[in-house]
């Protein structure tokens, strides 16, 4: 079954767009106002504070219709997110904050790296009828469209611009909730010039201007297709590998009601 391009009332699973490299860092995010009806907070706490509170119990937001787990784990380096109401949950590094209005259903970052952040996207229940991942063909046919759909949302109008990417590895697994996932990994890199309308050639030289890892887990329950999506710049994969592949391997679909 081929992945749909197009807006998420098509289907499609879109990457919120990137934090540009040299952006000015901001200061701080702005985040919803909840009520934790568990007790011991008063109501109406940002949910920094609530993050900042927790020790290793766990902490039940209630967002509209959404109800959403946040949990301390074990060595306190990560946090569980879990949407009972969308159907997946996954473990994020504890210092990452979250950012709204990014385009995912969910999206976190770290706040010193701006390039490196997470995010989870689901295709639309009118217009997907997903029975397994493998409706996507095998893992190789689902990482070309994967990296098609980052070429595509990574386009440039600008002049002088070059992309060059490569899968770099494609593989399925039987996870511990016995459902099968595809893990995708692609290298984006783009070259662009500085000097794209000089007169000779040697001034118009393209430079590398940012180089990237990109790491999906495809799952799929409650007929829909869910994608984590993990961005971090390819010189710090090799520092944060462990927690990464600790994410990747975390992320789990999980029945509706």
């Amino acid at each position: 079954m081929a992945m749909v391009v197009g807006a998420r009332a098509a289907g499609e699973l879109r990457l919120p767009t990137a934090v540009p490299c040299g952006a000015v860092r901001p200061r701080s995010c702005a985040l919803p106002r909840v009520t934790v009806p568990c007790g011991g907070l008063p109501a109406a706490v940002p949910r920094r504070n609530v993050l900042s509170t927790m020790l290793s119990t766990s902490t039940i937001l209630l967002l509209g219709p959404r109800q959403i787990t946040l949990a301390e784990t074990t060595g306190g380096a990560f946090r569980e997110y879990i949407d009972i109401f969308d159907g997946y949950t996954f473990l994020y590094p504890k210092s990452w904050i979250q950012v709204r209005g990014a385009g995912a259903d969910i999206f976190f970052r770290d706040p010193f790296v701006l390039d490196e952040n997470m995010s989870v996207e689901i295709s639309s229940p009118s217009s997907s009828k997903y029975t397994s991942v493998e409706d996507l063909g095998p893992p190789e046919k689902a990482a070309e469209k994967v990296l098609k759909q980052y070429l595509t949302e990574f386009m440039s109008t600008r002049l002088g611009v070059r992309r060059e990417s490569n899968v770099l590895s494609a593989v399925s697994k039987v996870a511990d909730d016995g459902k099968l996932y595809y893990e995708v990994e692609v290298n984006i890199k783009s070259y662009a010039s500085n000097n794209e309308l000089a007169v000779m050639p040697q001034d118009r030289m393209q430079s590398l201007e940012w180089d990237r890892r990109y790491l999906s887990v495809l799952g799929v329950e409650n007929k829909r297709l869910y994608e984590l999506r993990l961005q971090t710049p390819e010189q710090m994969f090799m520092q944060e590998e462990d927690d990464l592949r600790r994410v990747m391997d975390s992320f789990r679909v999980i029945k509706t009601a």
